[in-house]
């Protein structure tokens, strides 16, 4: 599988010791490695902060860049301040209670796809609550029958584990693929997976490049709130964390 920052392989690191590798004319900085995700899929980049000896910045966001750019994502100030110099040995503390409920919500909505079984159109993740759009015509009928099965695997404490496939595979298995609107992370050569069940019990399977809890009971209880119709043949469910 392609070499992966940290953000990706340790989703549950708080704090990373790292360097300085550019900056960007914006006032960005790049890093050799992230615990920050960035922006995208849906999921908001993280926040944080960036401390090395003698000064610190506040991180509002993290954005992906260029293709020709010499790190994997951009750390944003909160506001204009000088920067690390490049060489310089940083440490990332990642704002963790916004990240984890960040991936609480995205797995939560991994859920929501497989309860409600129409091709997903869009997606949005936030600390409280998520939505997915559906390719469907008319609303669910039987909304407290989702909740209960949603919050019934969660109550199984289902793990949630990662795989990877060759861009091949994953063109050989197009029914893998639920999003129409955010093509899967191809082009690296790998697509990674993201299964909820055990082998003998999976109850999903789908390319995603987010982050995600290890084990469905870290999502808490979960509602779905207000569906909205989005055009003729489009819903907006809304996912609550309970």
């Amino acid at each position: 599988m392609p070499q992966q920052q940290s953000y990706r392989i340790h989703p549950y690191l708080r704090d990373l010791e790292t360097q300085v590798i550019g900056h960007t004319s914006e006032g960005g900085i790049y890093c050799a490695d992230s615990i920050f995700y960035p922006s995208g899929g849906g999921q908001p980049g993280d926040s944080g902060r960036l401390v090395w000896p003698g000064g610190a910045l506040e991180i509002a966001t993290t954005v992906k860049p260029e293709p020709d750019a010499p790190g994997a994502v951009i750390l944003v100030p909160s506001e204009p301040a000088p920067l690390p110099p490049i060489g310089t040995r940083v440490r990332q503390d990642l704002d963790w209670e916004r990240r984890h409920r960040h991936m609480r919500v995205h797995t939560a909505l991994h859920l929501l796809s497989v309860a409600i079984p129409f091709p997903v159109t869009g997606g949005q993740i936030g600390v409280e609550r998520g939505r997915l759009d559906f390719d469907m015509a008319e609303k669910p009928e039987d909304i407290d029958a989702l909740d209960a099965l949603m919050n019934g695997w969660i109550a199984q404490d289902l793990p949630v584990t990662e795989s990877w496939i060759t861009d091949a595979q994953l063109a050989a298995q197009p029914e893998l693929v639920k999003t129409m609107s955010v093509a899967p992370p191809v082009g690296q050569g790998w697509v990674r997976l993201i299964a909820i069940g055990r082998e003998d019990a999976q109850i999903d399977l789908q390319p995603c490049g987010g982050t995600h809890v290890a084990s469905l009971s870290e999502i808490g209880g979960v509602k779905i709130g207000k569906i909205e119709k989005k055009g003729r043949q489009n819903r907006r469910v809304y996912l609550h964390l309970t």
